[in-house]
């Protein structure tokens, strides 16, 4: 689990993360020893600035030759995306994201058309 401390909402939450993304960043920690923040910002203490987050972010899209303009923020739209397309409760995904009402939580899940061509008939179970 990652804490997020003083999210939105200051509210602090706690997410999952994979063993392939802990696999990448160990070398990182190792080699840069964070204090307070995985990714300090400027100052060793401080967190990095939305803003400068963002770019690397827009940076990071330009070299994959992602032409779309996407945001920090269209993470966590595909975080929860992901979640339910793989079959995790709404409930679980709104405890996640830290929503009080699941209707929130619906709008941060966006239900591809491949998925919807997936869904089994329960009648073909009878």
């Amino acid at each position: 689990m990652i804490s997020i401390i003083n999210a939105k909402g200051k509210k602090d939450r706690s997410i999952p993360i994979s063993k392939r993304w802990l696999d990448k960043v160990k070398p990182y920690y190792f080699a840069y020893k964070p204090n307070t923040y995985l990714i300090e910002g400027q100052f060793a203490g401080k967190s990095i600035a939305a803003a400068s987050l963002q770019q690397v972010f827009e940076n990071t899209l330009k070299k994959s030759n992602i032409t779309k303009p996407y945001t920090i923020h269209c993470l966590r739209h595909s975080f929860a995306t992901h979640l339910l397309e793989n079959g995790t409760d709404l409930r679980y995904i709104q405890e996640l994201l830290g929503h009080k009402s699941s209707k929130t939580t619906e709008i941060y899940t966006h239900v591809s058309n491949e998925s919807l061509k997936n869904i089994k008939n329960p009648f073909d179970d009878l």
